[in-house]
């Protein structure tokens, strides 16, 4: 275990919601019960009772106007803000990044660690697509903006200890980013607690937040020409475009619970997942149920699915392609194994996430005083 006499700041860039880097956070937090929370913004009840029984500081963005809906119109301030964060009476300083987190001034004789959920998306690689979805006078002013971030972000890479990467994808942003090895530790999934459900309801699933960049227009154009039932559960900028594109197999259900969310994964055929994700803690939920995953074969998926075991993979983000890979997964469907798959996904358990991220964290302090080899 970690050494309980640790004084232990935690850095998220944001908490206005519950997504993977929430859970993740969630995880750290029982990991170091006495841990000092540290973001920019904060909303207490967007976040767990595990997160809000911490004690947690916000920088000054957190009091600017609608900073808990818009706090991306802040991202250049973010810096400074992090610069007036006082972490000198902590020995160990964990920065959760996605966001701006690990520009933090830590006490130098501290440890600092940073997991890295992805190099930020803003100003890197997703950076031409938020350009391109804004006018002429915002790319204007972005532009010095987002290269002053990029310098920033860069620089302060410097001032960590070292790196754990959420999947093998984002150590290789890393390295790309920041010229830095990592530690790759995945997130942790919540695995369910009942038994494996053998049989389906005869649908496809496609479960979480309908954003653009996660492709789920692909899926319903896909199982509307091919008259497939598909299943959408989530909610998002998206969300009225599938219901325009969407044909009389398709039902979109918005946002459910967490049971109506456990339901769905147990009565599916399959996941469909068609989006390119940093890690990918759906996939690894739907296969905790025994359930096979259909997605585009790149980014973290190739961490958690296992082509022709747990799942099939599809080569191009295109409505041909996945209902290609449908076809072939409906030819195959009697190979796939309920009980194997959700085995498989026993590997991305919290209590494997918090003893890997607990061990990580004492060779690295040892290596940090001078004592690995003691």
């Amino acid at each position: 275990m970690v050494d309980a006499k640790m004084r232990v700041a935690i850095v998220h860039y944001w908490l206005v919601g519950t997504a993977g880097g929430e859970r993740v956070l969630e995880s750290l937090c029982e990991l170091f019960p006495g841990a000092h929370l540290f973001t920019h913004v904060y909303d207490p009840s967007a976040v767990s009772q595990t997160i809000r029984s911490h004690q947690v500081t916000t920088t000054f963005i957190n009091s600017l106007p609608k900073a808990k809906t818009h706090y991306q119109w802040y991202l250049p301030l973010m810096p400074l803000a992090l610069d007036r964060l006082d972490l000198r009476e902590f020995d160990l300083v964990i920065s959760s990044e996605s966001g701006p987190a690990k520009g933090v001034l830590a006490n130098p004789d501290a440890t600092h660690i940073c997991y890295c959920h992805s190099p930020m998306r803003y100003v890197w690689d997703m950076y031409p697509d938020y350009a391109k979805s804004s006018n002429s006078f915002i790319r204007l002013v972005m532009s010095p903006l987002i290269h002053y971030l990029r310098l920033w972000d860069r620089s302060t890479a410097d001032g960590v200890d070292a790196f754990v990467a959420n999947s093998r994808f984002i150590a290789q942003r890393i390295e790309r980013t920041y010229r830095r090895e990592s530690q790759v530790i995945p997130p942790p999934v919540e695995l369910p607690s009942q038994e494996v459900r053998n049989q389906d309801d005869g649908y496809y699933l496609l479960l979480g937040r309908l954003t653009h960049y996660k492709r789920a227009d692909i899926a319903v154009r896909a199982f509307s020409e091919a008259g497939r039932r598909l299943v959408v559960v989530g909610d998002g900028e998206q969300l009225e475009e599938l219901k325009r594109i969407a044909g009389p197999s398709i039902t979109i259900t918005g946002s459910l619970d967490d049971a109506g969310v456990r339901t769905h994964l147990q009565n599916c055929v399959a996941l469909v997942f068609p989006g390119l994700e940093d890690f990918g803690i759906v996939p690894v939920e739907a296969m905790a149920h025994g359930k096979p995953v259909i997605c585009f074969g790149k980014g973290g998926v190739r961490d958690s699915v296992i082509d022709g075991h747990t799942g099939l993979y599809f080569e191009e983000q295109t409505t041909e392609s996945l209902n290609a890979a449908v076809s072939k997964f409906e030819s195959l469907r009697e190979s796939f194994d309920s009980m194997e798959i959700a085995t498989h996904a026993t590997q991305f358990s919290k209590q494997s996430f918090k003893r890997r991220f607990a061990e990580f964290v004492n060779v690295t302090v040892k290596q940090k005083n001078g004592l690995d080899s003691q």
